[in-house]
């Protein structure tokens, strides 16, 4: 069997092709070994291009991966997999339909541009926002990111009864030039260096508390950049009332290495 190693903005996984029978595989063995947030496996599907069947590496799934969702689409181009409409993929995950296109390539990088699903569920919570962005986040904004005891901090929100029994994850964001976001992500009980879902919520909490993004469209499109532990990134989307729409995250993905199994 062979595997390949993907990193999303430092967000890493192990992606497998699934679209012939697999050999029996070990989920948390397999994110042990090669050290990785995650595990992914792109499946053939009747009305879409694949399908993204999504593991922590705790081997609890049924959630998104935002960055995990820009790596399948990378993967995907790296298979040779055309997409239908011959520009942007469109893929099933344990939350709906998206669709990932890739707008560059440098060599094994690429930079991937996801469809979120839209955002119908956030309200304050505790001292933050939460927000399902495919996956349960709980946002809190503070003055210095960098200062944040994460792993203390990160445990008490992502078990705070509020949340049971099913947990959140949590981020951490200043406001500056730039979201400045740090996530401690459940199911991995640990700080990871990019949580795509967690910037999508924190970019949306950012607007909900007024803070100016970085650009506004003409049809009210806001942008905003994201700096995550080891790259940037970036969120738009339309904001409605109650919902917001046409969610988008952009950002580099990486394919590490092939690994070959016995």
């Amino acid at each position: 069997m062979k595997l390949c190693l993907y990193s999303g903005a430092g967000n890493t996984f192990v992606v497998l092709d699934g679209r012939k029978t697999l050999p029996e595989f070990d989920v948390v063995g397999l994110c042990t070994r090669y050290g990785t947030d995650g595990l992914m496996v792109l499946r053939t599907a009747s009305d879409c291009d694949f399908e993204m069947d999504y593991y922590n590496s705790d081997g609890s799934g049924g959630m998104m991966c935002g960055n995990g969702g820009r790596c399948i689409v990378a993967f995907a181009d790296h298979l040779g997999i055309q997409p239908r409409d011959g520009k942007v993929y469109a893929f099933r995950a344990a939350d709906g339909m998206h669709t990932g296109e890739v707008l560059e390539r440098e060599g094994e990088q690429k930079t991937v541009r996801l469809r979120m699903i839209d955002v119908t569920e956030f309200h304050p919570a505790l001292d933050g926002w939460f927000l399902d962005t495919g996956t349960r986040h709980f946002v809190k904004f503070v003055p210095d990111v960098e200062s944040l005891d994460i792993q203390q901090e990160g445990r008490r929100y992502r078990w705070d009864p509020t949340f049971a029994p099913v947990g959140a994850n949590a981020n951490f964001v200043q406001v500056a030039e730039v979201l400045k976001v740090r996530t401690f992500e459940k199911g991995v009980e640990d700080e990871t260096l990019a949580c795509g879902t967690g910037i999508t919520a924190s970019a949306l909490a950012a607007s909900l508390t007024g803070a100016a993004p970085n650009a506004v469209d003409e049809d009210g499109r806001k942008h905003y950049s994201i700096r995550a532990r080891r790259d940037d990134l970036s969120v738009d989307f339309l904001q409605g009332a109650q919902t917001f729409t046409s969610v988008y995250l952009t950002g580099p993905t990486t394919l590490v290495s092939i690994e070959s199994l016995s």
